[in-house]
């Protein structure tokens, strides 16, 4: 890159009593398809991802201990690295000793976010440490363009945390753009989808069934039956489904119907597809319209099983012109950049206001590792341009 990043290196506040900092986060450049300044609203000269990495007065790599104490620390002043993530929408953290999905766990843990529960889980997730598990394993083939995490279900992560476990030699790469950006643009660029968005929201059809439709998507029981028992009979079973499905707390925005004999359910959310951060207000596109634009026209299987597993249209059923999802699409290839991982990267997304994705790669399906954690903050706001009602997210119930 030419332009210089404006940051200054994220280091704590000399404390009394103490001699000095035992680490600090100093930005770095990367090349130009891997980090770009962000357009408006960002704030001029915001890169993104903003790149650290630890520094030590010694030059020694820290440990894993003091590098989440300095987090916790930095978090404790006022939440530096939160607003950091406001403003650039992804930070990358380069040159720390996690080597394990226990060492990233740590390493997330010390944000001091609530861990969050996935309602209605559509990928198989492992658990391999706590609030880890395996990011989305589709082929090596597939690609997952970029996306707000969730965007589908009516609970959402607030961040998302990667950790490159394996890093392949060709592809692979997790792309970066703005949702803030992508609606500023499409504001300008297309105001009726924007205005039709605004005032319909979008309306998502998920089926789920006891069997898993794809290699690597979840079951039924994984979605929703955490609290089913051996044993239980077919009622007993579906009211416990039912149960998990009212945690959303939509009320009559979410619904749902059981068909092939109660082997298959079809949940219906009408959802705001225009959210606000719930920091700075400014209004962003939550949504995957582009992703499943892509991923549709990259099928080359008129009868794939995957094509119509999530539907996106208008929230009164009407179907989204194409021409507006391919000029997101268009948008969106213009204003990411493609992450190339080294091993030990961790990527911190803020999914309110930054998208993410998977590029395929050559060679074997395990030659890339990627793990995933996901985690709760201060929930979107409603945009002043939709009524009430389903134009407002809300957190899941405990349960």
């Amino acid at each position: 890159m030419t332009t210089s990043i404006a940051p200054q290196s994220i280091q704590l506040p000399q404390l009394e009593g103490s001699i000095s900092t035992p680490l600090v986060f100093e930005p770095f450049e990367l090349p130009s398809s891997n980090q770009r300044i962000l357009g408006a609203p960002h704030p001029p000269n915001s890169v993104t991802p903003l790149a650290l990495r630890a520094s030590t007065l010694d030059n020694v790599q820290p440990s894993l201990e003091t590098a989440v104490s300095t987090i916790k620390r930095l978090q404790a002043q006022d939440g530096i690295l939160t607003k950091k993530l406001a403003q650039h929408g992804t930070l990358l953290f380069r040159g720390l000793p996690i080597h394990s999905a226990v060492d990233f766990s740590k390493f997330a843990h010390a944000f001091g976010y609530s861990a969050h529960e996935i309602i209605g889980i559509v990928v198989d997730r492992p658990l391999l440490a706590p609030n880890v598990a395996p990011a989305n394993e589709a082929p090596k083939e597939v690609l997952i363009y970029n996306h707000n995490e969730s965007p589908q279900v009516p609970h959402a992560p607030e961040y998302i945390f990667f950790y490159c476990h394996r890093a392949p030699k060709v592809g692979g790469e997790t792309p970066i753009s703005s949702s803030l950006e992508l609606f500023s643009r499409a504001q300008v660029e297309i105001p009726q989808f924007i205005e039709d968005l605004a005032v319909k929201g979008i309306m998502s059809k998920v089926t789920y069934k006891v069997d898993k439709q794809y290699e690597g998507g979840s079951t039924l029981k994984q979605a929703f039956g955490k609290t089913i028992e051996e044993g239980d009979d077919e009622a007993t079973r579906r009211q416990k489904v039912e149960e998990q499905i009212q945690r959303y707390g939509r009320g009559e925005h979410t619904t749902w119907e059981w068909v092939d004999d109660g082997k298959t359910l079809v949940l219906t959310h009408h959802l705001p597809a225009i959210r606000t951060h719930p920091a700075t207000h400014l209004p962003t596109l939550f949504t995957g319209l582009a992703a499943y634009y892509k991923n549709f026209i990259a099928s080359t299987d008129a009868n794939s099983q995957k094509r119509n597993i999530t539907q996106q249209l208008y929230g009164d059923g009407s179907p989204i012109p194409e021409n507006y999802l391919k000029k997101l699409a268009d948008i969106t290839d213009e204003i990411r950049v493609l992450h190339k991982w080294q091993e030990g990267d961790v990527l911190v997304y803020d999914n309110v206001i930054s998208q993410h994705g998977r590029q395929p790669w050559e060679g074997k399906q395990e030659d890339r590792v990627v793990l995933a954690s996901l985690w709760d903050g201060q929930t979107p706001g409603k945009y002043e341009g939709s009524p009430e009602g389903w134009a407002q997210v809300v957190q899941a119930a405990e349960g």
